[in-house]
């Protein structure tokens, strides 16, 4: 009796917390949409290398969601590297990203990209994993562009260290309620995530970019002044 109690504390627990733990926050980044309007002004808060991770934005759960089938694999700690910046030249689309902040009940603000702090940062193996909502100004291309035309096209992610990555648009991926593909990638990739409908829609559009090169950037270039808005 005593080996079974401990077979329950020592790996079953843990288990059902992870499973319970990935579940949640794919519920939650899956069913933000395009928010109708912008109605108060956020703090700008600049993305920094905090030890705590925010919870990603905590809405209503959706018990058909798919979760994902492995947790993402540990890389060991994330250095100060951190996206500031994401710039596709061919649509248009040039916003600061910025760390979600430290609260449940976060809805993803206007005018600005975040990024997913459970997930990786560029040049590191992971996928890095940048959002933002489907609006004029900000990720609404990703939603309108054809397929075949957003293949190929650039994509550049300054960091907060003075780089520019370059990625190439590989896949796009429409109506997705997983996150596996970001979870489970092994090797360096980029995804850039868009909603596709109003509240409560799970479908959401995910571009799959490679690797290119990495290159020195002007500070400046790679530390825009992030002015988020608080959407509703």
């Amino acid at each position: 009796m005593r080996s079974l109690l401990a077979w329950i504390r020592g790996r079953l627990l843990p288990a059902l917390v992870t499973a319970a733990g990935v579940a949640l926050l794919v519920a939650g980044l899956l069913t933000y949409q395009d928010p109708p309007e912008a109605v108060a002004v956020a703090p700008s808060p600049a993305p920094s290398a905090s030890a705590t991770e925010p919870p990603l934005p905590s809405l209503l759960p959706i018990p058909t969601l798919t979760p994902p089938s492995s947790p993402a694999p540990s890389s060991g700690p994330i250095a100060a590297r951190l996206a500031s910046r994401v710039v596709v030249p061919a649509l248009r689309i040039d916003l600061p990203v910025v760390k979600p902040p430290n609260d449940p009940d976060h809805f993803p603000y206007c005018d600005v990209a975040e990024y997913l702090p459970q997930l990786s940062q560029p040049g590191l193996p992971g996928t890095t994993y940048l959002y933002a909502h489907a609006r004029k100004g900000m990720f609404l291309p990703l939603l309108e562009t054809a397929d075949r035309t957003m293949l190929g096209m650039l994509v550049e992610v300054y960091t907060s260290d003075n780089l520019v990555f370059l990625y190439e648009i590989t896949r796009v991926l429409r109506n997705q309620a997983s996150l596996d593909v970001a979870f489970e990638a092994t090797e360096e990739q980029l995804m850039l995530q868009t909603s596709e409908g109003p509240r409560g829609t799970i479908g959401k559009t995910m571009i799959v970019a490679r690797p290119l090169s990495v290159s020195p950037a002007d500070p400046k270039a790679a530390h825009p002044t992030p002015r988020p808005v608080a959407c509703q």
